[in-house]
């Protein structure tokens, strides 16, 4: 029998009511996240809404809480979308990267995109991890 899908809740990342969308799911060792922003529960930007660095601080401890929930570390992240307002911003997410990641860094692209769900939004960042996988970085 297949693995089936199966959804992980962190208590420290806003989860949007059923029928939104899933910010976590594991199928086997594979974990998807869904495009992670810095706004919380009330979908108010948060930290340094002029910052794309604290942005993707937040961005990035939000993905750490739920790759913890299902099993899974910072570590074990293999592929990355980061997606920018502005371009210019990629030294600031870079640095905010080198906070959370060590040696070897994920798979990743990096694009600009001329808007996101809100004007205040400068960054959202999705990702894909194998449970366990983690080599030493």
């Amino acid at each position: 029998m297949a693995d089936r899908i199966r959804r992980f809740v962190s208590p420290k990342v806003a989860e949007y009511p059923p029928g939104h969308w899933s910010n976590c799911l594991r199928v086997g060792d594979h974990i998807w996240l869904s495009g992670f922003t810095a706004r919380d529960a009330d979908l108010k930007t948060i930290g340094g809404t002029g910052s794309a660095y604290e942005q993707a601080k937040i961005i990035f401890t939000k993905v750490e809480n739920c790759l913890a929930e299902a099993g899974a570390s910072m570590r074990d992240v293999v592929n990355m979308t980061i997606y920018l307002t502005d371009i210019a911003d990629n030294r600031e997410v870079w640095r905010a990267r080198q906070e959370f990641f060590t040696g070897d860094f994920p798979c990743s692209t990096l694009v600009e995109v001329s808007a996101l769900a809100d004007p205040d939004i400068l960054v959202e960042i999705t990702c894909q991890a194998m449970a366990g996988s983690g080599h030493d970085r």
